[in-house]
């Protein structure tokens, strides 16, 4: 398998502009090929490395991604290119403390030269991004503290930690229920702080995190400024933001129904002075330098009930927001609500899991009053949300279903269909992630010209995980434009977007 993969990528370096029909192949081949598999032993856990005291850690993620972008009317738009990353980890745990310092190595290499179109057409796929954020060089790498900080806890339940490390709201508690961990991890987790680790540079927070957990809940309190990275290879310095963010989250249920509720707290505060995103006018937005502060209030509820027939799940997340938007009141919310059923006796060798769901966040109908309206995500990592990451959270509505296939332990399959509109044609059409270098918004936005339709999203992923160590995974995304990308990209409204990976682990 792994020399199947290794041909896949050096063919895909050969033919940059093929590599996402080729992807496709790959992932139904594998996905159709896994259901042959015969059942094997669980792969025992890797131990970890011991240097007298010092446990050791690490991995490698070796990515070719492929873009299909959008067409431009100048501009390179198909092009394929090389992300890697080394991390490097060393912990020690004593009876009260810990420390833990771990390195990180990105490199990316072979990055597109002219990724950028004309006026409103803009940065042209995600090599357009490492390209910009690292003085439009086409290889770039650099060695930074990925993580450095000391815990303290103890068996009360507390624990506090100072330093650089990541953190991801949601992520504070893992349930036991296997479909409630799943859900959380791939569809609460990051929607409003995360570490963008999908990237090939990624974010740290410099700050203290303090968390106070009982058998009834579990009380996070974390205060922090965002590190450099994301697309920029240098993540050693800091941005001029901050963020201080509290939750409480309970696990209860009864019987066969398992459940989990989280509320939430995020104060952020942006003092940088940098040209906001928004729908205004230009000369509107050089003249507002004010500070972006935000009250972000809301939460999650879990829940998973066990019938005869299988499993029921339900989602429902939900933000609502005020503050400042520089010299406009901010204004705005955003919600999701989720099922999913996997049964019992349907193809019970493929073990599927269908859901469905429905996304919007608010955006902003008038660009000439004093409120801001688009829904601002903070600082996420938006790629668990959007696979092929064209869209965000911010003046969306997407309309999803999801079909995930376990034909094997050590293979999942799934596929995702996303219906995208904007929530106001008026507004813009946003994407990005959050402040990852001083110079840079961290968001940007198009103008559709008042047209909502944005695009229909199919895609596929296959994962295959070969033992403890090793894990290679395909993904393929065609996006289909409609109006939105028909006004922007006249000469070619379809994008798409692939990438073959192995990730290492030691």
């Amino acid at each position: 398998m792994a020399i199947r993969v290794q041909a896949a990528m050096v063919r895909m370096e050969r033919f940059g502009m093929r590599a996402p029909r080729f992807l496709l192949g790959v992932v139904l081949a594998v996905g159709v090929g896994a259901q042959d598999k015969k059942e094997a032993a669980k792969p025992a856990p890797a131990k970890p490395i011991k240097i007298g005291g010092v446990t050791v850690t690490g991995s490698i993620r070796s990515r070719v991604e492929a873009f299909d972008w959008f067409q431009p009317d100048a501009g390179n738009n198909a092009y394929a290119y090389s992300g890697n990353l080394i991390r490097l980890g060393f912990s020690r745990k004593y009876e009260q403390w810990e420390w833990n310092v771990e390195l990180a190595a990105p490199v990316l290499m072979g990055l597109p030269s002219d990724p950028v179109g004309p006026g409103t057409q803009g940065a042209l796929g995600l090599g357009a991004n490492y390209f910009l954020g690292n003085n439009r060089s086409r290889n770039a790498g650099m060695v930074f503290p990925k993580q450095a900080f000391v815990r303290w806890g103890g068996a009360s339940g507390s624990s506090f930690k100072a330093g650089r490390f990541e953190f991801m709201d949601g992520g504070e508690v893992t349930p036991r229920n296997a479909t409630l961990a799943t859900v959380k991890n791939l569809r609460v987790n990051m929607r409003l702080l995360g570490h963008f680790g999908w990237t090939d540079v990624g974010r740290s927070f410099d700050g203290v995190h303090y968390a106070y957990s009982k058998p009834w809940g579990n009380f996070t309190f974390v205060g922090a400024v965002p590190t450099r990275g994301v697309f920029q290879a240098d993540g050693w310095g800091w941005n001029r933001t901050a963020f201080g963010y509290g939750s409480f989250t309970a696990p209860w249920g009864w019987g066969r129904h398992s459940a989990e509720t989280r509320v939430l707290a995020l104060f952020y505060d942006d003092f940088r002075g940098v040209l906001k995103t928004d729908n205004r006018a230009l000369a509107a937005r050089r003249g507002d330098v004010g500070n972006i502060k935000i009250h972000t209030f809301g939460g999650h509820t879990l829940h998973a009930v066990e019938s005869k027939a299988g499993t029921f799940d339900f989602l429902l997340w939900g933000t609502g927001q005020t503050g400042r938007w520089g010299v406009q009141a901010h204004r705005a919310a955003a919600v999701d609500i989720e099922g999913g059923f996997q049964p019992k006796r349907v193809l019970p060798k493929l073990k599927p899991w269908l859901r469905t769901g429905y996304y919007r966040g608010s955006g902003d109908a008038n660009p000439g009053d004093n409120r801001h309206e688009t829904f601002f995500q903070v600082l996420p990592t938006p790629r668990p949300f959007a696979r092929f990451p064209f869209f965000n959270m911010m003046n969306n509505r997407d309309a999803m279903a999801m079909l995930t296939l376990r034909p094997h332990r050590q293979w999942t399959v799934s596929h995702e269909f996303h219906s995208l509109r904007l929530s106001q044609p008026n507004d813009l059409w946003y994407q990005g992630g959050g402040v990852f270098q001083p110079w840079t918004f961290g968001y940007v936005g198009r103008s559709t010209g008042g047209r909502g339709s944005l695009a229909n999203l199919w895609d596929a992923n296959v994962e295959y995980r070969a033992n403890a160590k090793l894990t290679l995974l395909g993904y393929y995304g065609y996006a289909q434009g409609l109006g939105a990308m028909r006004q922007i990209y006249p000469k070619g409204k379809n994008g798409a977007f692939g990438y073959l990976e192995a990730l290492y682990k030691f």
